[in-house]
């Protein structure tokens, strides 16, 4: 079940375009004065977020589906509703802590098969799991499907990331569209935030073309594109990034963090 004290903020958008950079910098913000507890789920496949974090997945989700799965196919029946009972046990243990934040890692589904009984159960697990923390920061994939079908099914802020390019605001658009027409994913709020904008008319040309609210606007960041370079944590990230002036302002936006990052 949902708990309502626990935000919720969900992060959906083209692969590229900067999406786990500002998942990233938001679980470095939030998490920063210890008195939040922050819980980030690295829902796409690409396992980006954990790179960006500095932690090293040792065990995901998915691994923990397959494993159970693969038990349940060598088993005797009668052993399966004791198998079931542990999968909580499992998915805590595969909760990475870390620099005042928790982490786990959905990874990549290798056979989804029919169980659909074990695939309910770890969605339940981990919603559950999230209602213990302050705020959970969830790392998507492009499109809002996947949270819901593996992750939750309600978040309270949906936000798109995308660069100007066409083809990252027509995936941010249709991303949009699906979760307000269909409801893939129930929300609270949806917004855009621009990544890599070399001028301002760039930002006014998306707000009318989309007429989605424009969140924030990034512009291009060099010592972030050092960062992933070198393979550095952006929770090193100095307070002197233009990034994260932007997301400290998102999140107070969010009511969230004061605009200083407070």
């Amino acid at each position: 079940m949902d708990v309502p004290d626990t935000t919720r903020i969900a992060l959906c958008g083209k692969g590229g375009v900067g999406k786990t950079s500002v998942a990233a910098i938001m679980v470095k913000l939030l998490s920063g004065n210890g008195r939040r507890k922050v819980l980030a789920i690295d829902a796409d496949p690409a396992c980006g977020l954990a790179v960006a974090l500095g932690v090293t997945v040792l065990r995901t989700v998915d691994d923990i589906r397959k494993d159970l799965i693969d038990r349940l196919r060598q088993g005797m029946p009668q052993a399966a509703p004791q198998t079931l009972r542990q999968l909580d046990y499992e998915v805590f243990g595969a909760l990475h802590e870390q620099d005042g934040f928790a982490m786990l890692a959905i990874g990549r589904p290798e056979d989804e098969g029919c169980f659909c009984k074990v695939n309910s159960l770890l969605k339940d697990i981990i919603v559950e799991l999230a209602g213990s923390f302050d705020v959970v920061v969830i790392d998507g994939e492009a499109g809002v499907e996947q949270i819901n079908r593996r992750v939750m099914k309600t978040v309270d802020h949906l936000v798109l990331v995308s660069d100007t390019s066409a083809k990252g605001i027509g995936v941010a658009g249709s991303i949009a569209h699906v979760a307000a027409d269909n409801r893939a994913v129930d929300f609270t709020s949806m917004g855009l935030v621009l990544n890599r904008v070399k001028d301002l008319s760039e930002v006014d040309d998306i707000r009318t073309r989309t007429g989605l609210p424009i969140y924030g606007w990034i512009a291009e960041d060099d010592l972030i594109r050092e960062f992933d370079f070198r393979g550095r944590s952006l929770t090193e990230l100095p307070e002197t990034s233009f990034a994260l002036g932007v997301v400290a302002d998102i999140l107070g936006g969010m009511g969230l963090l004061g605009k200083a990052g407070e």
